[in-house]
């Protein structure tokens, strides 16, 4: 890969889902949490990798959407913990992609601002 392209940042980009136009930056986070639904949620899990959502998945997605919804940020990995009961490493497994790219993406929260980093781009050490 060229150095040019490893500093390449993915644009923001919509897709209709379920009939709604839904802009997505170029992480794959929703620009827009309140378009989130759970059809929209379906759509996007199956692309992920996910077969049958489980009871615990629900319960990590609508933890944190109402958290989100409550607090107006995104959950720490200590109130996902306390909110759901179950450990870190029980809160990584439930979706491909870990809690960032798999529960918080997925649950149509945007990027969270302490773990933002642009895709593809290579920081240079002087």
């Amino acid at each position: 890969m060229s150095e040019s392209e490893s500093r390449t940042i993915k644009r923001p980009y919509v897709r209709t889902i379920a009939g709604i136009d839904v802009m997505f930056d170029g992480e794959g986070f929703l620009m827009n949490p309140s378009q989130w639904t759970e059809d929209i949620f379906n759509v996007l899990a199956r692309e992920a990798g996910v077969g049958e959502v489980s009871g615990k998945q629900w319960m990590a997605v609508r933890f944190i959407r109402k958290f989100y919804t409550e607090q107006g940020k995104s959950p720490l990995n200590h109130h996902m913990k306390a909110g759901t009961g179950l450990s870190l490493a029980e809160l990584e497994a439930l979706f491909p992609g870990g809690l960032k790219y798999g529960v918080r993406r997925l649950a149509g929260l945007p990027d969270p601002k302490g773990c933002r980093k642009a895709v593809g781009w290579t920081a240079k050490s002087d």
